[in-house]
């Protein structure tokens, strides 16, 4: 491990030198109805559920507003996956955000709550992405990603849609001119092997990207590795990753997506 994440550092110093990054966040979490049950969540409910909430636009308007002292750059919106919820909902919700901080950079809806979005929409999917950047969209969250490998989904969200439908979406966000990050969820069932595939699966879409572009960035920002925790949820027995699980995912990540510019840990 030393060895490796020596090796990592070297790469970030290339990159970027002594410098650290920071934003000033503030999420807006819609709603937690969720019918994709993933067995590793304990943010999902169901209408019958204690806690299960959905906010108007305007409810998600008054947390922006409760924050208007503090210096928060950037709004993360995201939710459950919730059918019933129109595509009005969506532009209304982008739009309320825009109106109580119109300076605020909206990071909004992962690539699964897009492929919903665009299913309520009933439109393609440039079209409700242009669509949801003119109600205040300005860039994509990474979540939702888990782990692309077929055997990892159908042990533990076979509900979910595929990683490579997961992939398409993000190749339909950044040709639309959008940003984003992207995530592995790591740390449950899965093996060296998984993650492996995984972070070659982005290596390779940040490749699309970059020859799509004549600036030599591509639309993939930033990696975050997502650690497991199992507490209130059905894989509670499933141990979490180790402090040292946690540095070797980051320093492998550093050295084999050497297209993407950050890797970022919460």
């Amino acid at each position: 491990l030393f060895a490796v994440g020596a090796l990592a550092n070297h790469v970030r110093e290339r990159l970027h030198g002594d410098a650290t990054y920071f934003n000033v966040n503030q999420h807006v979490n819609y709603t937690n109805l969720c019918n994709r049950l993933c067995k590793f969540c304990a943010f999902q409910r169901l209408p019958s559920q204690e806690g299960a909430y959905v906010w108007t636009p305007e409810e998600a308007a008054e947390r922006i507003k409760e924050q208007l002292d503090e210096p928060v750059t950037e709004v993360h919106v995201v939710g459950g996956v919730w059918p019933k919820l129109d595509y009005a909902y969506y532009l209304d919700l982008l739009r309320a955000i825009k109106a109580a901080r119109p300076a605020i950079h909206i990071k909004g809806f992962t690539m699964v709550e897009l492929d919903e979005i665009v299913k309520q929409a009933g439109k393609p999917e440039l079209e409700v992405l242009a669509e949801l950047r003119e109600a205040g969209l300005d860039s994509c969250p990474g979540g939702g990603a888990e782990v692309f490998h077929e055997e990892v989904r159908q042990a533990t969200y076979p509900k979910k849609m595929p990683g490579t439908r997961w992939l398409e979406m993000a190749s339909y966000v950044h040709e639309a001119g959008l940003y984003s990050n992207c995530t592995m969820l790591h740390g449950h069932v899965e093996t060296p092997a998984h993650r492996v595939d995984h972070l070659v699966r982005l290596r390779e879409l940040q490749d699309h990207s970059l020859s799509k572009r004549t600036d030599g960035w591509g639309h993939l920002q930033a990696y975050i590795p997502l650690s497991f925790h199992p507490d209130n949820s059905e894989m509670a027995d499933v141990p979490a990753p180790t402090a040292l699980d946690e540095l070797r995912e980051i320093a492998v990540a550093r050295l084999m997506l050497n297209n993407v510019p950050h890797v970022k840990a919460y």
